[in-house]
Parts: structure tokens; sequence; C-alpha cells
């Protein structure tokens, strides 16, 4: 059963941290440790800032894991993906850097990670990581995103 005690987000008015190292992801018991299944978040509006241009950059995030002991908060995870709105990184790092908060936070069994980046300057950017080769006898879902074919 989940410790109530430790969750200092959910069910609470929480401002965004100003930046994602001032973010903490909140954790919960897996409720189904003896089971191997895939959780995935969608994060369709991510934002950030460019480090040279300061201009906005936006992708849509998906990111799938195998849970162990604990599972990702999921308001906790939107308050850490949110407090990137101001934070100047590049697509490699905003991207990986997601994917290693998650990996501290819960030690999943397995971690796979998208970054599908809108294009600026007609090029989308694609990042893509996971950990390792996923188990076997668990099903997981392709990453399948409609491709950007302009207006």
């Amino acid at each position: 059963m989940t410790n109530k005690k430790k969750l200092t987000i959910l069910g609470k008015k929480t401002s965004i941290p100003d930046s994602p190292e001032e973010s903490r992801l909140e954790t919960v018991d897996n409720p189904h440790v003896d089971t191997q299944y895939v959780i995935r978040f969608t994060c369709p509006e991510f934002t950030t800032i460019c480090p040279i241009t300061s201009q906005p950059d936006f992708a849509n995030i998906i990111i799938d894991y195998i849970p162990e002991k604990y599972i990702v908060e999921s308001k906790s995870l939107k308050i850490f993906l949110s407090s990137f709105r101001n934070f100047n990184g590049f697509h490699e790092h905003c991207t990986i850097l997601v994917a290693k908060k998650i990996i501290t936070a819960v030690s999943p069994i397995w971690l796979r990670i998208g970054g599908y980046w809108y294009p600026r300057g007609g090029i989308p950017i694609d990042i893509h990581w996971q950990t390792g080769r996923p188990p076997d006898n668990v099903w997981i879902p392709e990453q399948k995103i409609a491709p950007y074919r302009g207006r």
C-alpha cells in the first residue's frame, strides 16, 4: 500500500519549479510487483527554450517503462515536465534528462523514451534512448506518431 505521508504534491496546490533540477518526482508503490507490465506517459505539449536563440522548442515526449518496486506519481511527473518551460537545453539534453530523472526516482526494470521534436528551420529532430533490451514476455507498443507533414 502506498505511504501517503511521503506524497507532497498530489492533492495539493503546487507551483511549477523554475528548473528541472529543482523539481522532484514522487513515487508510489507498484501495486503489481509480481507482474511485468508497461506504463506509458505521453506529453504532446512539452516545451523548453533553445539555449542559443532563446526561442521556444516543442516536443511530443513518450516515456515507456516497466516498473519494479515503485511507479512515478503522475502529477509530480506533470510538474517536472512543466519545469522545462523556462529551461535552456538542446533537444538531446532535455530528452535524456527526463529519462535519467525517472530512472533515479523509480529504478525501473526497463525504460524507453522518444522525444519527437517539432521542426524549427524545417527539420524535425527525434531523440530515442532506452536502458537496454526489454524483457521478452512483455508487450511493448510502438511509439508511433504521425510524421510531420507541414501545413
